[in-house]
């Protein structure tokens, strides 16, 4: 009874966080355009000691992440879950450009509300905390590294042009990376398919890539659920940033870079789009991808 207790307070905890703002690679009615607006340049270099800036900018329609004081911050940070405050902010995609001697580099546009970048600007550790949680986006991302001996440039608030960015208006499923999960949904007795891309009890498109395994489980068990869990085995994936994952009202599209796994499976209860989470354990290779059910009508 304790485990179950456990298991269903891992769950409830991966629903209470916020999905984090992806930037769109196409123009969709789910899009809306940003314009970033100029703030400052943070320059490092990457693994392969290239040159790499970071134009932080600012726009109105990013949504602004709640208030927190420094003291509330520490305490965060401190604690066994850090993960507890969200930054929604778009990360945009490399562009070539040239530094002030001419040398090539590569910068990234990141873009934040306009208020949260001025609470940044006066709070010492809400702005280390938001650089960091900048740096290991682009590092998931873009699978890079990127190194944390880095400077902001005095006056040059950006690098290259800042264009318009497409920001998903309801954004995917953000996928969290962790190396361990001290509670595993495999004590649940709440499995209604244990399938592979070869069968399935539901509706399931053919696979492109290799054929993969993945369970299906409600919570609670008994009547209307609460929430579908879906644990899908990913043996040859190492970090989030190789994986698209879009999930629908009643479908869930995965795909890997070259194909390597391809999963395409409708649902039998309708869910909440906008309040899915999705987590990657690298130690298991499994994602876990938490979606809350629509009220029965």
């Amino acid at each position: 009874m304790e485990d179950d207790e456990d298991e269903d307070s891992f769950y409830q905890k991966l629903l209470l966080q916020a999905a984090s703002e992806e930037k769109a690679r196409t123009q969709s009615s789910e899009c809306v355009s940003v314009t970033p607006k100029p703030g400052f340049c943070l320059k490092t270099k990457s693994n392969k000691e290239k040159k790499v800036f970071i134009n932080i900018c600012m726009a109105d329609n990013i949504p602004e992440p709640r208030e927190i004081s420094d003291e509330e911050l520490v305490k965060l940070l401190d604690s066994e879950d850090p993960s507890g405050y969200r930054i929604p902010l778009s990360l945009g995609e490399p562009h070539a450009e040239l530094d002030r001697s001419g040398s090539g580099c590569t910068a990234y546009d990141v873009v934040i509300n306009r208020n949260f970048y001025q609470r940044i600007k006066k709070q010492d550790a809400l702005m280390g905390f938001f650089l960091t949680v900048v740096l290991e986006g682009l590092e998931s991302k873009y699978d890079i590294s990127l190194d944390r001996n880095w400077r902001i440039l005095k006056n040059r608030p950006f690098i290259g042009s800042l264009p318009e960015q497409n920001v998903r208006s309801r954004s995917k499923p953000w996928i969290m990376e962790m190396d361990n999960v001290n509670q595993s949904s495999k004590s649940s007795s709440s499995i209604i398919s244990g399938i592979s891309s070869a069968s399935s009890p539901v509706e399931q498109h053919k696979a492109k890539g290799q054929e993969l395994v993945y369970v299906l489980m409600k919570e609670p068990v008994e009547g209307h659920p609460d929430y579908l869990i879906a644990e899908v085995q990913l043996p040859k994936v190492k970090v989030a940033a190789t994986m698209t994952l879009d999930v629908g009202e009643d479908r869930i599209l995965l795909q890997t870079r070259s194909n390597a796994y391809h999963l395409d499976i409708f649902l039998p209860y309708r869910i909440i789009q906008e309040e899915c989470v999705s987590q990657f354990n690298r130690s298991s290779h499994i994602l876990t991808i938490t979606m809350p059910i629509q009220p029965r009508q």
